[in-house]
């Protein structure tokens, strides 16, 4: 199981651009991703719950990874959030 928090520095937010390219990303691997935010919990491989979680500019989220494939998840969802979010 691989964890890291990450700040989220796009002006906006998590909203639904970048939310449909980081369930994109997230689905190309078998490993199960979790976010979190506060006290909710949400598959990012779910457009949908990654819209409810309503992440704004400052807040800190957390990327659960646990899976075959997660070393290679961890770093492709951890560059997609520096470059996107």
């Amino acid at each position: 199981m691989k964890k890291f928090n990450y700040k989220i520095t796009d002006p906006v937010g998590i909203h639904a651009r970048p939310a449909g390219q980081l369930v994109k990303v997230a689905n190309q691997f078998d490993s199960e991703i979790v976010i979190s935010s506060g006290s909710k919990r949400v598959d990012a491989k779910k457009i949908l719950a990654v819209m409810t979680l309503g992440v704004r500019f400052g807040q800190e989220i957390k990327v659960t990874i646990s899976g075959a494939d997660e070393d290679a998840a961890l770093e492709k969802i951890s560059a997609f959030l520096k470059e996107n979010l």
